[in-house]
């Protein structure tokens, strides 16, 4: 009887399980379908549901609120297994002497290396096998540099503790060191009188106040006073010199507020696109224009925009006058400047002034222009898959082809703007089709969307645009989009190109009036430690996935960046958890957000600050 009890019950309360399982799915089905009529309904216009979402979204952006949290929505636990599969441990510092250390520009390493071309001052980066893996200090005493106009003028001498110049350019009004700082009356070696004066005397031949020059390339650059002084004309100049006995020279320019980069005019072709800059200058630079078979003349003829000038000034110019104090004889200079201007003629540059010391070359507008370009035998022409095809690629005795015109008028490449109109005018490279993959609309839709990109980083960084960052990195460019939204007499913006991005955009960064240059970021960047206040990394680690370790990016990144001085990394939020641990361990607070399009975007920001401490500290301060 038990047993017969037992038996009925389970059979009450298997069919009591089926109909509740049959009145679940029942209820399921209904809800789905009422929701979904619902969305359609929403959606077919009737409905308010698009309108509501759009103010939800814009109510829950990323805001820069008291004691907001900055979490990410996408937390860790929904990522991949394997994302922690790595531990990072805590970066100590690197010893004081390592204190300026460049790493591709060692001196110990550069003297192995031959004399000739000047290979021994180009870029050899250390094997993996030699790299530094810890911190490099800034030295004691340390200070953040006066805000720019005065950077221009001054710098902490416990910043750059280097006084050579200030002994071997006394009397050319280089640099004195006053107390505690160094002060840079604007004085060069063929400009002791000032560069104002001398610009005024470039000004009187050359279009500078006009929009007309805005891109400059100074070879040889001392403390870029140059630089310093074309600024005050609207003019941005790339100026550089090696890393040699003239102790610091680039960090003092970069430490002023001035682009520079630590380079030399050797046996490989410079790190930037075909016809990009607007002038070339050199003031006494050294470099053997006459020799190598004019191959210095005709590398700066392939960065140079058509109708661009070339400035040389000191020897042999002005040798009649000047012989004697150059301490060379009368027929040695007169038969190095006919050589300057016989290879100047082979490329169909116009002199156009040659007064106190000072000569000015034009370029030729096209080839079509230029008999001696019709006649293969008489010039070699260089062959090029592409105009970006300059990374660490030897640079030749040839001449680089302009592209076809239809009149000898035409300016090849087309025209450009004068600046500012130029910087957000329709490149001609992205107006002729000449970049794969944009086109006129895609040009414009990129501007609108770093607007809103930079838009979103004011709310976390309020000081973007103030002058607080003076010396600006965006290590992934783009169409340097983000720096001409910032575009400021407050800063300047360096664009890097990866060598390795699927698309050569630095033609259209330059055609825009902004600067920067190629470079590979599993290597030392060609600059000093501390020389910028801010880097903007945007997609960089994605696209450096399996290229090289995310720590040499970012210790690369840490040397660079100022005491105190911001990163803004943007990358998908799988990067970003790798590279945030990475930071932490490098003395950086961060805070990841979400994309200014909302919590669901996969994209994010990574905001990091560095902290201050220095060689004598060894700790956070």
């Amino acid at each position: 009887m038990t047993i017969l009890l037992g038996c009925c019950g389970m059979a009450r309360n298997l069919t009591e399980n089926k109909t509740r399982t049959a009145l679940f799915v029942l209820v399921v089905f209904g809800l789905c379908s009422f929701f979904y009529l619902l969305g359609v309904w929403q959606r077919s216009g009737f409905g308010r549901g698009d309108s509501i979402a759009a103010v939800v979204n814009e109510q829950t952006k990323c805001l820069r609120l008291p004691n907001l949290n900055f979490e990410t929505h996408h937390s860790a636990s929904d990522l991949p297994n394997d994302t922690f599969s790595s531990q990072v441990k805590t970066f100590e510092p690197c010893d004081a002497e390592y204190t300026d250390y460049t790493p591709c520009e060692e001196q110990k390493r550069a003297m192995t290396f031959p004399r000739d071309h000047m290979i021994y001052r180009e870029r050899h980066c250390p094997p993996e096998n030699e790299k530094l893996y810890c911190l490099i200090p800034a030295p004691k005493g340390y200070v953040a540099p006066f805000p720019w106009p005065k950077s221009r003028d001054y710098v902490s001498y416990a910043n750059v503790p280097h006084k050579s110049l200030t002994v071997e350019k006394a009397i050319q009004n280089w640099v004195h060191y006053e107390g505690n700082v160094f002060r840079f009356p604007g004085g060069g070696t063929q400009f002791p009188e000032g560069a104002d004066k001398y610009i005024d005397q470039l000004a009187s031949v050359i279009p500078i106040t006009e929009g007309k020059v805005r891109t400059a390339l100074d070879t040889g650059c001392g403390v870029a006073s140059l630089g310093a002084y074309l600024l005050k004309k609207n003019v941005l100049t790339m100026s550089f010199a090696p890393k040699d006995n003239h102790e610091a020279q680039v960090q003092f320019a970069l430490e002023r507020g001035v682009p520079a980069y630590i380079g030399v005019l050797g046996s490989m072709k410079l790190s930037f696109p075909s016809r990009v800059f607007d002038m070339a200058h050199c003031s006494r630079c050294l470099i053997p224009w006459s020799g190598s078979n004019g191959m210095y003349m005709m590398e700066v003829d392939r960065v140079l925009r058509p109708g661009g000038y070339w400035v040389l000034s000191g020897p042999p110019i002005g040798w009649k006058i000047h012989y004697k104090g150059w301490q060379r004889s009368k027929e040695d200079l007169r038969s190095e400047q006919r050589k300057i201007e016989q290879f100047a003629e082979l490329l169909c540059w116009k002199k156009i002034s040659e007064k106190d010391g000072i000569a000015i070359w034009r370029k030729r507008l096209n080839d079509k222009s230029c008999p001696r370009m019709q006649d293969n035998s008489k010039v070699a022409k260089c062959e090029l898959t592409s105009d970006s095809d300059v990374w660490y690629k030897k640079m030749e005795a040839c001449i680089t082809p302009l592209p076809e015109v239809k009149s000898v008028s035409e300016v090849a490449g087309g025209q450009l703007e004068p600046f500012p109109k130029r910087l957000n005018a329709v490149p001609p490279r992205i107006a002729r089709g000449f970049v794969s993959g944009f086109s006129v609309q895609t040009y414009q839709d990129d501007n609108k969307l770093w607007q809103k990109h930079v838009n979103a980083y004011k709310k976390t960084n309020d000081l973007l645009d103030t002058g607080r960052y003076r010396n600006i990195m965006d290590m992934n460019a783009g169409l340097g989009s983000f720096a001409a939204v910032l575009e400021s007499p407050k800063l300047w913006v360096m664009n890097v190109v990866p060598f390795i991005a699927d698309t050569n955009t630095l033609g259209v960064i330059y055609e825009r009036g902004l600067i920067g240059m190629y470079h590979d970021w599993c290597e030392g960047f060609s600059t000093y430690p501390r020389t910028y206040d801010l880097i903007h990394a945007n997609g960089v680690f994605s696209l450096y996935q399996n290229k090289c370790k995310f720590e040499d990016i970012l210790l690369e990144m840490d040397r660079i960046l100022r005491p105190e001085g911001a990163v803004i990394i943007r990358d998908t939020i799988d990067a970003l958890v790798k590279v945030e641990k990475v930071a932490n361990a490098m003395r950086w607070e961060t805070t990841l957000a979400d994309h200014e399009g909302g919590p669901r975007v996969p994209e994010k920001i990574l905001f990091a600050v560095k902290q201050y401490w220095t060689a004598d500290s060894k700790s956070r301060r």
